[in-house]
């Protein structure tokens, strides 16, 4: 069985569901990671809405199924919120928003079609200054995701948490940048534990580990594989800097200070580590060697599609859509050979491995809230 590659639909912000699809047949992927975003919610950075989440009923769970089969596409949903910690209002909406994709899975087949959720656990920092913080978290992320992941389980849906530490979500004038629990294996090794259940796993992205001076290929060496579906497609370039050295964020100081020094100084709350975000084969060379990070998660088993996560400062962040698509294609063509056999067409995936989504039929039920499942 190939690897498929996917885009997360963030890159096309800009666009409806119906282009982005278009785009994707364009630049020849098998799959959309579609991202559904709160369209109230607070982060301002990569994100989109491209299912009506609040009116998902069968009917629309049968229309989503048809239309991606149109496609020869498969799919994935998810948002990416903090669901432990910040403003109490909107932690519990991240709840609440968690369970609505949950269920919008389980109407388009959830496991069964490969339907996963993505998410983010978020970090709750008035536990985390305290004495034992991290360790609080893991309990309080214990005590809110042991019934989302009992909810999903019972759906027949699985719960995929990213290991971005989200490095820009408080202001850059605090010190720490680890806002996301699952930024370190060692917490979502314990976090498994925790909630002894088959229903969540993880998304990897190895860009957020090599900025981080982490190496991709020991971090797969040492993960439970029955856990790891999805692996993200985002490289970073690390550029030394001689002034605030590699270990430690960017931290704000007075601009005259920095004017004064000659030093830099972070300017906006993601300017804390000396990294560009980039695409495999689009424009520049990375931190990371591409050909040992899949050769060993091939050694160690991996099926799950590659999901092009395009933030990179050349394509997405120009804010083009012909840099945009163009960044897509390049990593595309980048995994092509690392993934794919040889044919008389070049290296691409074999059109035979494509399956169609089931029209599983599930019955409707009800939207829950958090107080309704504790």
């Amino acid at each position: 069985m190939s690897n498929q590659i996917w885009i997360m639909t963030s890159a096309f912000d800009q666009l409806d569901l119906d282009q982005t699809i278009t785009k994707a047949t364009e630049i020849g992927v098998q799959g959309l990671d579609v991202c559904v975003f709160r369209k109230d919610g607070i982060r301002d950075d990569f994100v989109a809405t491209h299912m009506d989440y609040e009116n998902f009923d069968p009917e629309a769970a049968n229309k989503m199924i048809d239309k991606f089969n149109a496609a020869g596409l498969r799919l994935s949903i998810g948002a990416f919120e903090n669901l432990i910690g910040g403003d109490p209002f909107h932690k519990v909406k991240n709840q609440n928003h968690l369970l609505k994709l949950i269920r919008m899975a389980y109407l388009m087949g959830g496991d069964e079609n490969d339907v996963k959720v993505g998410t983010f656990v978020g970090y709750n920092h008035e536990l985390g200054i305290q004495e034992n913080g991290f360790e609080k978290n893991l309990e309080e992320y214990q005590k809110v995701f042991t019934p989302i992941i009992r909810y999903a389980e019972d759906l027949g849906v699985t719960v995929l948490y990213e290991n971005c530490p989200m490095e820009g979500w408080r202001s850059s004038g605090y010190s720490t940048t680890y806002n996301n629990l699952t930024g370190v294996l060692a917490a979502r090794k314990i976090m498994y534990d925790l909630i002894p259940s088959k229903n969540h796993g993880e998304i990897y992205d190895p860009s957020h580990d090599v900025w981080q001076h982490t190496d991709p290929v020991e971090v797969i060496r040492h993960t439970d594989m029955s856990r790891l579906k999805r692996i993200h497609v985002k490289s970073t370039r690390n550029n030394p800097d001689p002034f605030w050295g590699n270990m430690y964020p960017m931290q704000r100081v007075k601009p005259e200070w920095a004017a004064k020094a000659g030093i830099p100084s972070s300017q906006n709350e993601w300017d804390r580590h000396h990294y560009e975000a980039t695409l495999p084969g689009f424009g520049l060379g990375d931190s990371m060697d591409w050909r040992a990070f899949v050769n060993i998660l091939k050694e160690k088993g991996f099926t799950g599609p590659f999901e092009i996560e395009n933030e990179a400062k050349l394509s997405k962040q120009t804010g083009k859509m012909g840099a945009i698509v163009q960044g897509c294609k390049a990593a595309v063509q980048n995994l092509a050979p690392l993934l794919w056999e040889l044919s008389d067409n070049g290296f691409e995936y074999p059109k035979s491995e494509i399956k169609p989504l089931k029209q599983m039929g599930n019955k409707d039920i009800p939207v829950v809230t958090m107080d309704k499942l504790k």
